[in-house]
């Protein structure tokens, strides 16, 4: 079959959002213009209704659209028509898989799928979750944390710790493919199995959610590590390890994030709601580590405030300054604009997503970062250095990376 009769039946399996799980486009087609690197599309529910989401990457940087039915023609057809050699589309019902040769030629393989299909946005129909209570290694897990009954049923109460568990799995799947496919992080081995360390993991219900996933569902070799400076946490941590039988590969220490050990250095950093600065100095470390991804979804944001604080927001910035609560959620985007920044500027690859609903906190943005290597533009330093002279701050983050930021200015 040739590609252009093909991309008509993945062109309707991309549009179907009553259907469509997840799409991933990525490859190369010799002598056909590509102009990412790799394209996402998945369906979402928002207060409009239901979108298709299209994240496409380039080097250093996602770039994410909502589109409703008019813009998800437009947006899919051109991605159709880059020189993308490869599709992945997941449906409720089967996995399709087409891979476009040299010469045109679109060799497709179809097949039911292997595993239940998660709920996804817009579908009619309700769909075991990805997080399967029915697995038996979740059912331990999330018996043991009382986010389900002895009988398995998720509380009612635990609904929305239950979402956060699985969304954060969700993000943590799909960003590492990006950082294999990126080439960051290699398939991992019993020798050298991927490393995972939760900077400030508290309760640690993500970190052992992490686990689950990867080690008890995936069946992929993981060392998960957890670190808080609550000694409490670490023993209550340890002992939900030790009474499930998995303290070999989930290990639990009592540290600040800056001497937290982990060596060799982790493969992924994982830092959830750490309060202030604490974001920063997990970043710091990741950075440090060359870890390939990094997830971090900040709490309260002081440092600029106080900064701010100190001198006059900058012209016409005033206007905003001059409220109380504007001038603070303001200066909490701006706090996450320059991590995301600088971490651009020494070689991850950032978007920002929505980890859980609004519905259940106003803490729900999730910074993503892939390590690509990628040198900064002129044009990212000098955006940068405009964006703090005009607001005379220096980022937390910029001081603790500054030996890093330096090498990449060089």
């Amino acid at each position: 079959m040739r590609w252009d009769d093909a991309s008509g039946e993945v062109r309707a399996l991309l549009l179907d959002t009553s259907s469509l799980v997840r799409a991933v486009a990525a490859g190369r087609r010799k002598g056909v213009p590509l102009a990412w690197r790799r394209a996402e599309l998945r369906p979402v529910s928002l207060r409009g209704g239901v979108r298709l989401q299209v994240t496409t990457y380039d080097e250093r940087q996602a770039h994410t659209a909502n589109h409703d039915a008019a813009g998800a023609t437009e947006a899919v057809d051109a991605l159709l028509a880059q020189g993308f050699g490869n599709w992945h589309v997941e449906t409720i019902d089967e996995v399709v898989q087409v891979r476009i040769t040299k010469k045109g030629d679109a060799l497709v393989h179809r097949a039911p799928r292997s595993e239940p299909a998660p709920v996804t946005a817009g579908h009619d129909r309700v769909k075991p979750r990805l997080f399967d209570v029915g697995h038996p290694d979740v059912r331990a897990f999330l018996v043991a944390v009382g986010v389900a009954d002895r009988e398995g049923r998720i509380k009612p109460s635990k609904q929305d710790k239950y979402r956060q568990v699985e969304e954060f799995v969700r993000l943590l799947e799909s960003s590492l493919d990006d950082a294999r496919t990126a080439g960051a992080l290699a398939e991992p081995t019993v020798e050298k199995p991927w490393r995972v360390v939760d900077l400030g993991c508290g309760h640690a219900y993500l970190t052992v959610g992490a686990y689950v996933w990867l080690a008890r569902v995936k069946g992929l070799p993981v060392r998960v590590h957890g670190v808080d400076v609550r000694e409490q946490f670490r023993d209550r941590n340890a002992a939900l390890a030790e009474s499930l039988g998995w303290s070999d590969e989930l290990t639990f220490e009592a540290a600040t994030i800056a001497d937290a050990v982990e060596e060799p250095a982790p493969d992924v950093v994982v830092a959830l709601h750490a309060c202030d600065t604490a974001t920063d100095d997990a970043l710091a470390r990741a950075v440090r580590w060359g870890s390939a991804v990094v997830l971090a979804a900040p709490c309260c944001h002081h440092d600029l405030q106080a900064q701010v604080s100190r001198a006059q927001a900058p012209s016409p910035y005033t206007l905003v300054a001059r409220y109380g609560l504007l001038r603070e959620r303001f200066l909490d985007v701006l706090t996450d604009t320059f991590r995301a920044s600088l971490l651009r500027l020494v070689g991850y690859r950032v978007d920002a997503v929505e980890f859980v609903s609004d519905e259940h906190t106003n803490r729900n943005l999730m910074l993503r970062a892939v390590r690509t290597g990628a040198r900064p533009s002129r044009d990212d330093l000098a955006d940068y250095d405009r964006l703090a002279a005009e607001w005379d701050v220096v980022p937390a983050l910029a001081t603790r990376i500054a030996p890093e930021l330096e090498r990449a200015r060089a």
